[in-house]
């Protein structure tokens, strides 16, 4: 049964409100992750919560409960010399900063005009109602080190696993 400190694997499709798919990972090669560790977005994780394997959910989850509400603040323009003279600014480019008090934040170059770049530091699932379809392959207890890393591994101990 899924609950906290447990390693889940689980089949899924994604989809926003207007039925785009968004992200999926088949049951043959499903997402794995330790559950409570906020490896996934919240909503999900309470909505998987006492599940078992082999049991199929459709789950809808609140932008509060996924990548946030859309904060039209955080979307800015900022002078070109901010950056390093030497990097190349593309449209679509991820980049973290510090927004104050140690707090990085991931923006996303929207455009490159001139001596301004305009960036959104929103995810781009913000404010986004999210539709997963689930399948739950594999629930197991997980692993002292899995516990004290924070995340859980593959079947061959590595840590290449994927997150939502």
């Amino acid at each position: 049964m899924i609950k906290k400190d447990t390693v889940v694997s689980l089949g899924y499709n994604l989809r926003n409100s207007e039925g785009e798919e968004l992200g999926k990972a088949d049951v043959s090669k499903p997402l794995t992750y330790l559950q409570g560790a906020g490896q996934v977005v919240q909503g999900l994780e309470n909505a998987l919560e006492g599940l078992v394997v082999g049991d199929k959910k459709d789950v809808t989850i609140s932008p509060k409960e996924g990548y946030g509400e859309f904060n039209a603040e955080l979307k800015l323009q900022v002078e070109r010399k901010l950056f390093p003279p030497d990097a190349e600014i593309k449209t679509g480019m991820q980049f973290k900063a510090n927004t104050g008090g140690n707090f990085e934040r991931t923006f996303t170059v929207m455009s490159v005009e001139d001596d301004q770049v305009k960036i959104d530091g929103n995810h781009p699932l913000a404010g986004q109602r999210l539709y997963f379809n689930i399948e739950i392959v594999s629930v197991r207890k997980a692993t002292k080190e899995e516990l004290a890393h924070g995340h859980a591994h593959g079947p061959d101990g590595s840590t290449d696993i994927r997150g939502i």
